[in-house]
């Protein structure tokens, strides 16, 4: 997954965001750094129904070695692992914090993460709040806004290549497997 090693192309799909908005928060090179690099995921309204995105989502995570802590308010566990009902209870450091909740959740949520020092706020497709990403970045933390972290790390990864998904990722080597 070094640099160089492929061309790699920014997949706008139906964003909303604007070229100059997804260069800012889908940075492709800081998705992959923050893949490459994470160990542990708060999925902060991570569902307790095996049908819903995010459960999904924490599952696929799982499977692919990192470390998941589910932040769901009522729930003793999902997936198998403790839940905690805010970021500030998680008794470990969080690498990225991704976010399944509403957009006017995600200043708070921001708060959170930068609290318990998180090294990054990730909001899932179609979770949109600019002033709290801004607030974020200028936290130091990144800000990944509007992308699905499951399907970022299977495109970087190269599992969806193996689904026949065009992923706009180019490269003639095998790539190496994240996580």
């Amino acid at each position: 997954m070094g640099s160089g090693s492929s061309l790699v192309c920014n997949i706008s799909l139906n964003t909303k965001l604007t070229a100059e908005q997804r260069e800012k928060y889908q940075n492709t090179k800081e998705i992959q750094h923050l893949l490459s690099e994470a160990k542990t995921i708060a999925i902060v309204g991570l569902s307790t129904e095996s049908t819903k995105a995010s459960n999904m989502v924490g599952s696929y995570l799982i499977e692919r070695g990192f470390t998941v802590i589910p932040v769901h308010p009522k729930a003793e566990s999902v997936l198998g692992q403790k839940a905690y009902k805010t970021l500030a209870e998680i008794p470990v450091p969080v690498d990225i914090v991704d976010v399944f909740r509403p957009s006017e959740e995600i200043a708070g949520i921001v708060d959170q993460a930068i609290a318990i020092g998180a090294k990054a706020i990730w909001t899932q497709l179609r979770i949109i709040n600019f002033e709290a990403a801004e607030k974020a970045i200028d936290a130091g933390l990144v800000a990944v806004i509007d992308k699905c972290i499951k399907m970022e790390h299977g495109r970087f990864g190269g599992m969806l290549h193996w689904a026949g998904m065009n992923t706009e990722v180019i490269s003639a080597r095998r790539r190496k497997v994240l996580n």
